[in-house]
């Protein structure tokens, strides 16, 4: 019951992240391309429209990682996976990496605050077109938050034995579930 609730939860949350990435990607390309022609064909300078692609950026790039967090394609080091040969040994090695994540990202979180709380305790905006900068700054919360979360949930996995399918064939496979 409870697995069915946060797996229903956390495909609509990579709907979300999906959504977000279409959005920003394309509203990034657009806004890059539209630049491109107003300052090379027609000659124009328009202001504010690099602090614009800027924010749609660190949106994309803050939510690429939490998806690839998502579906455990982050960057690995699995040499010495791969040369465990022993079960056991294997899983408890999975159980050491997911804890130094966990803690990692944990600390990147605090990191996140930290500079989200100082964002909005001085107030500083773009020059253009006054665009708070805790506004990009939120997507660095929003991403450490998310994937510490899911360090945790690799853990937490990890410890209780449960060795999850890959991300992309239990999407495939959720009609199964239902």
């Amino acid at each position: 019951m409870i697995v069915r609730f946060f797996t229903g939860l956390d495909l609509k949350f990579s709907w979300l992240l999906n959504a977000i990435a279409v959005i920003s990607s394309l509203a990034l390309v657009g806004l890059m391309l539209f630049l491109v022609v107003a300052r090379y064909i027609f000659g124009w300078s328009i202001i504010g429209l690099l602090e614009l692609i800027m924010l749609c950026g660190m949106w994309l790039y803050m939510v690429g990682s939490l998806i690839a967090s998502r579906k455990r394609e982050h960057l690995v080091v699995d040499f010495v996976q791969t040369s465990i040969r022993d079960r056991q040994i294997r899983r408890y090695h999975q159980c050491f990496i997911s804890l130094i994540t966990l803690v990692i990202t944990g600390f990147f979180v605090y990191l996140a605050y930290r500079m989200l709380a100082w964002g909005l305790r001085r107030p500083q905006h773009t020059p253009g077109l006054s665009i708070p900068l805790w506004i990009p700054q939120s997507a660095i919360m929003f991403a450490s938050v998310g994937c510490a979360l899911y360090a945790l949930r690799d853990l937490i996995q990890c410890v209780i034995g449960y060795h999850p399918e890959p991300v992309i064939i239990a999407e495939a496979n959720q009609q199964d579930i239902r």
